[in-house]
């Protein structure tokens, strides 16, 4: 009875979540690369999370790669459709100063664990359980990415969903690969 209880108050916090976002008029919507306007991009604001497994990430210490931080839950339908190809991605540019940090929006481990389970993807995954990461970086959109230079510094945005292994998408990352 208690692991039921369990299961609807987290539940109740994804379907939350959701609400908040459609009732904001966040949707999931396809777009493309948008770059900052400040010459040599913006510093992103701090981002310190845990892995579904607890592990701390701190978005700092990647400086000296280029990374491409994607906003996402489960219950978002574009952002499940874009999570093989961004596997995909992570694969083929990984091994060259490139990585890619999943930012899982308002869910559970247990419920991450077990989408991860469906879908398996080889890049890290985080956890923004209350939603604070979202909020501070007015992600409006699911799915949402951002790319980060290997100075550290915010370079591009991108919000609603994208076809990972197609050049458009690549484009920057490469550009930002040089």
């Amino acid at each position: 009875m208690k692991s039921l209880f369990k299961f609807f108050v987290k539940t109740a916090r994804v379907m939350a979540v959701a609400g908040a976002l459609a009732a904001a008029g966040h949707v999931c919507a396809a777009s493309e690369w948008k770059a900052f306007s400040t010459p040599g991009g913006q510093a992103p604001l701090p981002m310190v999370l845990r892995t579904v497994s607890g592990k701390t990430i701190d978005l700092s210490a990647l400086k000296g790669q280029v990374v491409l931080v994607n906003f996402w839950a489960t219950w978002c339908e574009p952002c499940r459709d874009e999570m093989p190809s961004l596997d995909r991605l992570q694969h083929r540019l990984g091994g060259n100063g490139f990585t890619v940090l999943g930012v899982n929006v308002g869910e559970g481990a247990a419920h991450i664990e077990q989408f991860l389970k469906r879908i398996p993807v080889g890049f890290t995954i985080v956890r923004d359980s209350d939603s604070a990461v979202l909020k501070a970086w007015r992600v409006q959109v699911l799915p949402a990415s951002f790319l980060i230079d290997k100075n550290g510094m915010l370079r591009y945005q991108l919000v609603g969903d994208a076809h990972w292994d197609e050049a458009e998408a690549q484009a920057p990352i490469l550009e930002l690969l040089k």
